[in-house]
């Protein structure tokens, strides 16, 4: 081996913090390609490959150097974590276990050939889940089941709750890594995790209501309010906490229904029917996945009103994280019912971004796109759209924009920047949504 391969920052950092990877050593103009891989806990191997060229001084600077080809091309400093792909087909990479870290190598091979090339300079990086000094506690309280993450420090802490979707169990790498800018996130499972119900036949908003108790009474969580954070059928559950609980300041939904989906929501001597769906309009893709986008019926049509949430009840505002080539929900349509249901009941319009070219899975900077995966509930394969590219750009801005969302509602503190996805720019060149009928659904 011959070249020097510099990683910054050098040894451990966070999963959602960039790093610089700088090549010494090589010849002028020397063709190399740059591999990644990296194993998750079920031993699955994930790789990235792309082609260089060093400059007349023989060094490669990756912020600098455009790659020339292989899993992408262009200046993408970051483009061998993002572009990582399985082995093994439909596999998503998600950390399961975020008290170790992901060993990520990074390999540079002579030539353009990812096969054939000697290796001439290797590093490894690991990209952990948890903050020096964070403290991971696991919840058993009451019918709580969850982890709460607290960053270091006295605190008190501005305090999220985190749902993710229909896949259930208890995911925990986004609010570890959420909790490492400075806030008391807790993982909510509601399903298919420990003595929770395996299926979502029913849902009890008083479990969820429990939860929101037991952050307001945690003496790490700065009160009077918590905010909530929720991704899919997690997001509708955030809107209906928001719409029906008390001490909720802000919610961020992420690619959600404005209406109570998959099972009736019960709360106290109140029903909110699911929205009816028709399975019959899946859609099959020349890949033989499952495209459900078409199977959820209209919330705005007469049958289906009772299901919508009335999220002009809440007392914070609201956030939208939208993927525009979303196949799992509707999300742009959804947003805009939010939108026209707030005015109309004279309430503030809610932020929402646009995110082109973005699916349906939006995690935390520099994961993978998952284009589509085995469902873990249904056992089939699912498209949830997305460009890689596109993709990845919209993970770190809404990672971004969601951090200054919560220390502006939950801290008092002012928007650090504005979203580089604005409204105007975000519908430019996209198909405009045109409903038949008025945005706002009867109550």
């Amino acid at each position: 081996m011959a070249a020097t391969v510099t990683l910054e920052p050098a040894g451990r950092c966070r999963w959602d913090e960039p790093v610089r990877m700088v090549v010494r050593g090589l010849a002028p103009g020397q063709p190399v390609t740059l591999r990644a891989s990296l194993r998750d806990e079920k031993d699955a191997l994930f790789r990235a490959h792309a082609r260089y060229c060093a400059d007349a001084h023989g060094q490669l600077d990756l912020e600098r150097a455009p790659a020339l080809g292989g899993s992408f091309a262009g200046l993408e400093p970051m483009g061998l974590l993002w572009a990582l792909e399985s082995e093994k087909p439909l596999l998503r990479l998600v950390k399961r276990d975020v008290q170790t870290p992901f060993a990520v190598e990074l390999e540079v091979l002579d030539g353009h050939d990812p096969e054939a090339g000697g290796l001439l300079g290797r590093a490894v990086q690991e990209r952990d889940f948890l903050a020096p000094g964070m403290r991971r506690e696991p919840v058993r309280s009451g019918r709580v089941r969850a982890t709460l993450f607290l960053p270091p420090g006295t605190g008190p802490f501005p305090g999220i709750l985190d749902l993710f979707g229909s896949g259930g169990g208890l995911c925990e790498y986004r609010a570890s890594l959420l909790a490492g800018h400075g806030f008391a996130v807790l993982a909510l499972a509601y399903f298919r995790f420990e003595d929770l119900p395996e299926y979502l036949n029913n849902v009890c908003l008083e479990y969820f209501e429990e939860a929101v108790d037991f952050m307001l009474q945690h003496p790490k969580v700065k009160g009077p309010s918590v905010g909530l954070l929720g991704f899919s059928k997690g997001g509708d559950l955030c809107l209906s906490m928001a719409s029906f609980l008390k001490g909720i300041t802000a919610t961020v939904v992420i690619n959600a229904c404005v209406a109570n989906t998959i099972a009736p929501l019960h709360y106290k001597d109140m029903i909110i029917p699911n929205l009816s769906s028709d399975p019959g309009k899946y859609k099959i893709t020349e890949s033989g996945l499952l495209n459900l986008v078409d199977i959820w019926n209209d919330p705005l049509e007469k049958s289906n009103h009772r299901s919508l949430i009335p999220l002009e009840e809440a007392q914070g505002p609201f956030l939208f994280i939208v993927g525009m080539d979303d196949y799992g929900w509707k999300s742009e349509f959804y947003a805009q019912i939010a939108s026209e249901r707030l005015q109309a009941h004279g309430k503030d319009r809610p932020q929402i971004i646009y995110y082109p070219g973005t699916g349906h899975c939006i995690d935390p900077p520099y994961f993978p796109l998952c284009r589509a995966s085995v469902h873990s509930v249904l056992g089939h394969p699912v498209f949830y759209g997305g460009e890689p590219k596109a993709h990845s750009r919209a993970q770190v801005d809404a990672w971004q924009q969601i951090q200054t969302f919560f220390h502006k509602h939950l801290n008092g503190k002012k928007s650090v920047k504005p979203s580089k996805f604005n409204f105007s720019l975000m519908l430019s060149g996209s198909k405009k949504l045109k409903p038949k009928r008025n945005l706002i659904g009867d109550t």
